[in-house]
C-alpha cells in the first residue's frame, strides 16, 4: 500500500493526564489534510519540558486547549507525503519541520499553514541539516532566540546564562558566543567540560553563585537569562544587572521579562536553522530512542539533567 494511502499509523497517546507512565503507542486512523493543510511523514521527534508540563494536570491542558486521548511532543521533521487544497510552496517530497501542538509524536502530522502559531508550523529543512537535529529546532530554537532577543547580547557584554546545559541553553550560548558576548553558564560540576565546548566559562549553580560568578568575572556582568529557575535573577540583581537585561523562561519575577518562544518570529527559526546548516551552530544529541520507548525517554527528558537534546526516532 503506498505512503499516500495508509489506513493507520502509529501515534503516542495519553488516557489521562498526570504521569509519564500513562503515555503509550496506539494504532490510530492517519489524517487527511484539508484545504490549506499539509501532512508530514514524520521521521524524529524532538521532546521539551513543556510536553510533560502541558500534561501534567488537567488544568494546565485545559489551558493549551487540550483533551483527552491527547498526544504527545510539540517538535518533528520529516517529509511532506500529502497536500490539501491551495497549499503553495510545499510539495509531497519536500524534507520539513515545525511544531505540531502535543501530536509530534505520531507516524503523521497535518499542520495547518493558516494558523500562524508558534506550535503549528512547518518549514523548509535545509540541506546540510539531518532530521533528528531538525526535530529539536522549533521549540528551543524559538525559547532562545526569544531569551536574546530580550537581553541583546554583543561584544560588549557577558552573560550569565541558568541552565546553560540544558536543550534551550544549548542555543542561547551559541548564538550569544556568535554575537560576540562572553558567556559563563551555570550547570552541575559535572557539566563543566560540556559547557566550555559549548563556548560557555562554567560556574556551579546553588549557593555563593553571585560571588563564584564574581570571581570569573570581575569586571562585571551585563545580562542575564535563566532558562531554569529564578537563581540566576536573583545572582544577576545581587551583581547589579539592571532588570531590563535580565529574562526568564519558566518563571516569572516582577521587574523581569519572561521570554516565550512565541515571541520569535519564524524568520528567527529559519536563522537557527541556517546556523546549524553551515555548522556555526552546534546541537548535542544526548540519546535518540525509538517510539517504543517513548515513557523511557520521556523520564530522562524531563529529569531536567539531560545535556542537550532528547529525539524520539519513527
Amino acid at each position: 500500500m503506498s505512503q499516500n494511502h495508509r489506513a493507520s499509523g502509529r501515534a503516542v497517546l495519553l488516557d489521562t493526564f498526570g504521569g509519564l507512565e500513562s503515555l503509550d503507542v496506539r494504532e490510530v486512523p492517519v489524517p487527511r489534510p484539508g484545504p490549506g493543510q499539509l501532512r508530514v511523514r514524520v521521521t524524529a521527534a524532538g521532546l521539551n519540558p513543556m510536553d510533560w508540563i502541558m500534561t501534567a494536570d488537567e488544568d494546565t491542558a485545559t489551558r493549551f486547549g487540550l483533551s483527552l486521548p491527547a498526544g504527545f511532543g510539540t517538535d518533528y521533521a520529516g517529509v511532506v507525503d500529502q497536500v490539501g487544497e491551495g497549499v503553495t510552496g510545499f510539495a509531497p517530497g519536500d524534507r520539513v519541520f515545525g511544531g505540531a501542538l502535543s501530536r509530534a509524536v505520531a507516524d503523521y502530522v497535518v499542520v495547518d499553514l493558516a494558523a500562524g502559531v508558534a506550535a503549528n508550523e512547518v518549514h523548509h529543512t535545509p540541506d546540510g541539516v539531518d532530521d533528528r537535529t531538525a526535530a529539536t529546532l522549533t521549540i528551543a530554537g524559538r525559547t532562545a532566540a526569544a531569551a536574546l532577543a530580550a537581553v541583546r547580547p554583543g561584544p560588549r557584554d557577558t552573560v550569565l546564562v541558568g541552565g546553560a546545559g540544558g536543550g534551550v541553553g544549548v542555543f542561547a550560548v551559541q548564538v550569544a558566543r556568535l554575537a560576540g558576548a562572553r558567556v559563563i553558564g551555570t550547570g552541575s560540576p559535572g557539566s563543566a567540560g560540556f559547557l566550555r565546548e559549548l563556548g560557555a566559562e562554567p560556574v556551579s549553580y546553588g549557593d555563593g553563585l553571585a560571588d563564584r560568578v564574581r570571581a570569573l568575572a570581575p569586571g562585571g556582568v551585563t545580562a542575564a537569562i535563566d532558562l531554569h529557575g529564578t537563581e540566576v535573577v536573583r545572582a544577576a540583581r545581587e551583581l547589579g544587572v539592571p532588570d531590563d537585561r535580565i529574562c526568564t523562561i519558566a518563571a516569572k519575577v516582577d521587574g523581569v521579562r519572561a521570554a516565550n518562544g512565541a515571541d520569535a518570529t519564524p524568520e528567527d527559526l529559519a536563522a537557527m536553522a541556517h546556523l546549524v546548516a553551515s555548522g556555526r551552530l552546534r546541537v548535542p544529541l544526548a540519546a535518540s530512542f525509538p517510539v517504543g520507548e517513548i515513557r523511557r525517554a520521556a523520564e530522562l527528558q524531563a529529569g531536567r539533567h539531560v545535556r542537550g537534546k532528547v529525539v524520539i526516532e519513527l
